[in-house]
């Protein structure tokens, strides 16, 4: 069977929901900003860091495309994933991709006080969550499908997915 990429902006709850729908349909799970990890022996935010953003970029492309390539798997990706269009090739090559958005309201109260976003390191974090969805909003538009859990609750938005991946896993 088709994978199922789940993409979106950071804290949207793609590995949490990710998580719960391959418990609902026995399929594997990778999250690709794990993956990076692996890859590179250091922390997103080491390589933030100590190489930068394009940097990190390259080794998310270089995951997506590992990840892309397992069977029966609910892959989690890391917001920026999208900017890569190579990125989203891959994922739809294997599997159905699936937005998660929500507000910057809900966003930002998932973030909390968590200092592990690098992309959101210094300044106002509300104006840069609202920026950076402006920014990349035409970017999450290359899903099959889009899911506001704004509102929803992880159980609901997990069997959510799984309602549209069994109508769109046979495209």
């Amino acid at each position: 069977m088709k994978n199922i990429a789940l993409t979106g902006f950071m804290a949207t709850g793609k590995t949490v929901v990710g998580k719960r729908v391959a418990d609902i349909l026995s399929f594997g799970f990778i999250d690709t900003d794990d993956l990076i990890e692996k890859i590179s022996g250091m922390k997103i935010t080491e390589i933030f860091d100590k190489y930068g953003e394009k940097y990190f970029r390259g080794i998310e492309k270089i995951a997506v495309a590992r990840a892309s390539r397992l069977k029966n798997h609910v892959i989690s990706t890391g917001g920026g994933v999208v900017l890569n269009p190579s990125n989203i090739v891959q994922l739809r090559k294997h599997g159905v991709v699936i937005c998660l958005k929500a507000n910057p309201e809900v966003i930002l109260r998932n973030i909390g006080n968590n200092d592990k976003r690098p992309i959101l390191a210094n300044g106002d974090v509300y104006e840069k969550i609202k920026a950076l969805l402006a920014e990349r909003q035409h970017y999450y538009e290359f899903a099959d499908y889009t899911i506001d859990v704004s509102d929803m609750s992880i159980n609901d938005v997990a069997l959510t997915v799984v309602d549209v991946y069994s109508k769109l896993k046979t495209r």
